[in-house]
């Protein structure tokens, strides 16, 4: 994926968020209802009503049908989802017919497929190895759950094509892009290749793909795991430079990648490379407990297919807590749909605004629903109570750092002295009270202060942050917080008007 934009721009699309159904008062918003099947079916049929052109046998890019330069890629200029999110899409009609064994959904795997290669009759004209990945895996799942032949062979064939951009440039792994530009060897492009060689290997008896499965694997391994971090690519002359952005479907196909091999070889090192990957977003990934918002466009479906994967892990390994995850996400994601038409947002910590919703956004949030079993309960997700700044929405000049040690999860958030500057904490609560909310954060500079402000509005002009005598030094501050049942929004940020300029290194809050 990541792929029209070029390459400045896929980095673009995770830093900025672009806005698109923004955080508000949708109706609804704070209605709490159980997950059940029920549920499943009202996000899928939400999701199809909206997005979902019967005559074209395609999905729309925007919830209202229109073109927007955001994300203008794809056929019709882009009215239209483009190459990669098709596939995604179609995943997700393949989440519902798995969940309901409904003719409806079967049919329209086949109309999808077909809708597809009417927009696109030459796949190999897109010079992006990772998008011919992702329709070769969904290709392999089609033809497990309906043993159409057309769906073996299509990915026989795209997988061929891309293995043959394998080569030994940074130690091996598949190059990204077919047509010599941008070079770089990704995660996005090899482990869907790896589950993909898997499942050819099962369809075929060819025991070929299990050893080029294999070598991918060893190369991810040797090049792009660092620990239980997944790092996103390696680029560069000689031996290369890896590039380590955290994305949470780079962990997603890489525990997906690790859980095939170690299906198809019984080897446990595998399954410790899988559970790994898993643990680490779990751990520090999420918005207490929540997965994070990592942006518009591409990003926004990121997280389906880490839970896709992860829930292919939990059904092979029946762990309690991944299902609970699991659970309790996809409580988050229906609580916060927008209720006018049951479309569901990029970030499933907050309510679906009123604007246009992406549909691979929607989609991320309809297919959690649909593979994840249903628990039957009533009421809000609070989550664990504690939420990493990283993992917060940003707005102004702020960075994410990890120089300074100390911190907790994957790091923290730096700079922002300058008015405009904000970090916004979307939190959710079972019940209305007040509760006391610390903030663990790093002065180095000396004494600062920032406003903070709940549901809007500004509870301390000038919180005192006292000065820590370094920045690996790290300290608290409380406050007590009036919270309501349901979504809350606590937002921390200067202005020049409420406190001083000096730096300040925001952490976490918990307590919540």
């Amino acid at each position: 994926m990541k792929k029209q934009w070029k390459q400045g721009k896929r980095w673009l699309a995770v830093l900025i968020a672009v806005s698109l159904a923004l955080p508000g008062l949708a109706a609804g918003g704070n209605k709490a209802e159980a997950f059940t099947s029920a549920n499943a079916d009202t996000a899928m049929n939400g999701f199809i009503n909206t997005f979902y052109d019967a005559s074209a046998k395609y999905f729309y890019t925007n919830s209202d049908h229109l073109v927007h330069p955001e994300h203008a890629h794809g056929p019709n200029g882009g009215l239209y989802t483009d190459f990669w999110w098709e596939s995604q899409l179609w995943e997700t009609v393949m989440d519902a017919y798995e969940r309901t064994g409904s003719a409806t959904y079967r049919t329209m795997i086949d109309d999808v497929y077909a809708g597809f290669n009417a927009k696109y009759p030459d796949m190999l004209a897109n010079d992006f190895n990772d998008d011919l990945g992702w329709w070769a895996l969904a290709c392999m799942r089609a033809y497990e759950l309906t043993g159409t032949d057309e769906y073996r062979n299509r990915a026989w064939f795209l997988f061929n094509e891309i293995y043959n951009y394998y080569d030994s440039t940074y130690g091996g792994g598949i190059w990204w892009k077919r047509d010599g530009t941008s070079p770089q060897k990704n995660i996005a492009t090899n482990a869907p290749m790896v589950m993909t060689a898997i499942k050819l290997k099962n369809a075929t008896g060819d025991n070929t793909y299990l050893t080029k499965a294999q070598n991918i694997y060893n190369w991810i391994k040797s090049r792009l795991i660092s620990g239980s971090k997944v790092n996103d690519h390696v680029e560069g002359t000689g031996s290369g430079t890896v590039v380590d952005w955290d994305f949470t479907y780079n962990y997603g196909t890489f525990l997906g990648a690790a859980l095939a091999m170690h299906q198809a070889t019984g080897t446990a090192s595998y399954l410790t490379d899988a559970n790994n990957a898993a643990n680490y977003v779990i751990s520090n990934m999420t918005l207490s407990y929540s997965l994070l918002y990592e942006g518009e466009n591409d990003a926004a479906g990121f997280k389906m297919i880490f839970a896709r994967n992860l829930n292919k892990l939990r059904i092979a390994t029946g762990n309690a807590s991944y299902l609970n995850f699991l659970q309790q996400n996809a409580t988050q994601a229906f609580n916060h749909r927008r209720t006018s038409d049951n479309v569901i947002g990029s970030d499933w910590t907050a309510p679906t605004g009123s604007g246009y919703v992406q549909s691979l956004a929607a989609a991320a949030g309809a297919s959690i629903l649909q593979f994840t079993p249903a628990d039957n309960y009533t009421g809000n997700i609070a989550g664990n109570g504690t939420y990493e700044a990283e993992n917060a929405r940003k707005t102004g000049a702020i960075i994410s750092e990890s120089t300074h040690a100390g911190f907790s999860a994957r790091g923290y958030l730096a700079g922002w002295n300058s008015s405009g500057s904000y970090v916004t904490f979307h939190v959710n609560q079972n019940s209305a009270s007040t509760r006391t909310v610390t903030i663990r954060y790093a002065a180095g500079a000396g004494n600062a202060g920032r406003y903070v402000s709940v549901n809007g509005t500004v509870v301390a002009n000038n919180l005192a942050f006292g000065g820590t005598g370094g920045w690996g030094s790290w300290n608290t501050v409380t406050l007590n917080v009036s919270l309501n049942a349901g979504h809350n929004t606590i937002v921390i940020g200067y202005d020049s008007a409420k406190g001083n300029n000096n730096y300040l290194n925001l952490d976490r809050i918990s307590g919540l």
